[in-house]
């Protein structure tokens, strides 16, 4: 019988987190075709674009015009995938399959400087620090509106994530639901400390560092 290789063999890991195993086939990564290949964007952007709904003093796609921030800069987003409005609803006790809720919540945006041409990790440490000043602040008053349960600070960077414009910006989405990767997340790090007393990411940094 031919001994195991964690290089070379198919195998299942387990993931800590969620408290379920993958499958890995560590194997496939020598076929011929490697994926598609990004360029790097090489594109020159000016400090400030006329056209850009994001720059400060210009008018976003809703007729709302920037004020002419000269830092970060955050507001409601104008195509929310979330929405504040309070929903009627009543569920269905018949749906076996089909079953909805709607979800209530908050979209913003984050502007991470007024400049145009630069991405956060080109700004200096002030800057970032502002902006994460600005994350910390927006976390705790979403955090106390009573409906919400969850918040989510993120950034799309770049066209082939999605994002939909070059000028440095994130969003928050904040939702009255717990996602469900995040739930599962939160109830096995409960139950290792539970368990062990101790925090399972730092254990298992320890564990990585070794």
């Amino acid at each position: 019988m031919k001994p195991f290789d964690i290089y070379e063999d198919p195998h299942r890991r387990f993931n800590p987190l969620i408290n379920e195993w993958v499958l890995v086939s560590p194997h496939r990564a020598k076929r011929p075709w490697q994926g598609q290949k990004e360029t790097v964007a090489n594109d020159e952007r000016p400090a400030y674009d006329p056209t850009c709904y994001l720059c400060p003093g210009n008018a976003r796609a809703n007729g709302d015009v920037n004020p002419t921030y000269l830092s970060s800069f955050v507001f409601e987003n104008d195509f929310a995938a979330l929405k504040k409005e309070e929903i009627e609803f009543e569920e269905s006790k018949d749906a076996t399959f089909f079953k909805v809720k709607p979800e209530r919540g908050i979209s913003r945006v984050v502007c991470f400087s007024p400049k145009h041409n630069i991405t956060l990790p080109e700004m200096d440490l002030s800057t970032i620090e502002e902006i994460i000043r600005t994350w910390q602040q927006e976390y705790t008053d979403l955090g106390n509106v009573d409906y919400i349960n969850y918040v989510q600070i993120f950034e799309n960077k770049g066209s082939v994530m999605g994002c939909s414009n070059p000028h440095p910006h994130g969003q928050i989405w904040a939702q009255s639901s717990i996602p469900t990767q995040v739930e599962k997340t939160q109830n096995s790090l409960k139950a290792y400390f539970d368990k062990n007393k101790s925090n399972l990411l730092i254990d298992y940094l320890n564990e990585e560092l070794k």
